[in-house]
């Protein structure tokens, strides 16, 4: 057994991709632990020095973070070091944390950083008969982490805002250059970040993975589903728009189309790395290659928007969002609470207990998807313009849509009908 620290310690760390507000976690979870008389140790770069058994650190105090919480970035910086596959690795966290005196610990980040607290404190009591209490505070542009719905998690809002100003700015230069935008923007497992920035900015339509339902996603399907938006734009005699795709559906993608890419790299934690494939210019060529084909001279330009989004400085949502959520982190490990997300529901904490969230088997959280039966989902639906169920009778439409390309109308039917339920599904 290891005796107890004479002075109770307070540690600090963020994991994954950044988000606005993670400096308001660090700036409240400071204020509040020292006014309840701990040290704070603020920890760098995640777990991955932990992982070799150094503390990279430095004390944190008051005046040195009184005004951080109205910055971007991580003043703790960040990174996806995950200690859960290696024993060494989790036995050498512990033995770092410890050794510093550290039993409180409060770590930032999504569902991968949430399962390494998890079993990083379960090591130290099981193994090592030490009580390491931890805290998550759920952090993550993409929205998808398994909380109640209608609760945000801290950093979408903002990236939200960001984005929108952002494609709001495309929709103008689309419009006057009389040109197509394909951007491909941040949202690895659910639709939630491109939903939200698609709506907000009025783009022409919004794809995201959860409109297959499960089903095995064809990149040639996506292709159609653009192509036919863009001749439906033309049929209107308006060349221009903007389409906003999430990244998770390339992720989702079928194997087959998948191993047609190129070297497909993966993090620590097996995910595909998403920004080594560059799914906005591969879509661009497709989209182009076909519009050429069917004889449709349309100008398409890519883009990737995310980066753009995790370290801006935090909206008054997230500034006022992430001071509740850090002060409530370090109250509720002074009160004995340990392994819990932190959450505020009806403007009350929350605590979600790791085991409530996780699957018993894998140890991963379910992601939260976009609900498509929703009517926040419908009604963005609706405003999409593009090919939909209720133009599959349309005759008057599809020979217009069909007069923008070298196609009969009922060659158009046969090539693109499967996309209304009027052709048969080629793949």
């Amino acid at each position: 057994m290891i005796s107890e620290p004479k002075n109770e310690k307070i540690g600090i760390l963020v994991g994954g991709g950044p988000a606005p507000g993670i400096n308001g976690i660090i700036h409240s979870v400071t204020i509040e632990a020292i006014n309840n008389g701990l040290e704070v140790v603020g920890i760098y770069n995640g777990f991955q020095h932990l992982m070799q058994g150094k503390l990279v650190s430095r004390p944190l105090v008051i005046n040195d973070i009184s005004r951080i919480h109205l910055d971007g970035g991580s003043i703790l910086h960040t990174s996806r070091a995950n200690p859960t596959k290696d024993e060494t690795a989790l036995a050498n966290c512990v033995r770092a944390l410890i050794g510093e005196g550290i039993r409180n610990l409060v770590v930032i980040g999504g569902d991968d950083t949430a399962y390494s607290a998890y079993r990083v404190s379960r090591y130290a009591e099981e193994h090592m008969g030490v009580t390491i209490k931890t805290a998550h505070v759920p952090k993550t542009i993409d929205n998808d982490l398994p909380l109640p719905e209608e609760i945000r998690t801290f950093g979408y809002e903002t990236a939200r805002e960001v984005g929108a100003r952002i494609v709001m700015n495309l929709m103008e230069d689309a419009l006057t250059g009389q040109r197509w935008f394909l951007v491909v923007t941040m949202g690895r497992k659910a639709g939630h970040l491109a939903l939200g920035i698609g709506k907000s900015s009025g783009t022409t339509l919004t794809l995201i993975p959860e409109e297959w339902s499960g089903r095995e996603i064809r990149l040639q399907e996506v292709v159609d589903i653009l192509v036919t938006s863009i001749i439906k734009r033309l049929a209107e005699s308006k060349p221009y728009g903007v389409a906003l795709i999430a990244e998770g559906v390339v992720e989702q993608l079928s194997h087959a189309d998948l191993e047609m890419l190129d070297n497909v790299e993966r993090d620590a934690h097996s995910h595909i790395r998403l920004s080594e494939i560059n799914f906005a210019d591969i879509l661009k060529k497709a989209v182009r290659k076909d519009l050429h084909d069917l004889g449709t001279d349309t100008r398409v330009v890519s883009k990737d928007l995310g980066y753009e989004l995790r370290c801006a400085p935090p909206i008054a949502f997230d500034v006022d969002y992430t001071r509740s959520l850090g002060e409530a982190a370090v109250d509720f490990l002074m009160q004995g609470g340990t392994n819990a997300t932190i959450t505020i529901q009806r403007d009350q904490v929350v605590p979600i207990p790791f085991e409530e969230m996780m699957d018993p088997e894998t140890g991963r959280t379910e992601v939260r998807q976009v609900n498509i039966d929703s009517f926040t989902y419908r009604s963005a639906y609706k405003f999409m313009l593009r090919l939909k169920p209720q133009d599959a009778q349309n005759d008057m439409l599809l020979a217009q849509m069909a007069a923008q390309t070298n196609l009969t109308l009922e060659k158009f039917k046969a090539r693109f009908g499967y996309l209304v339920g009027i052709a048969p599904r080629p793949f």
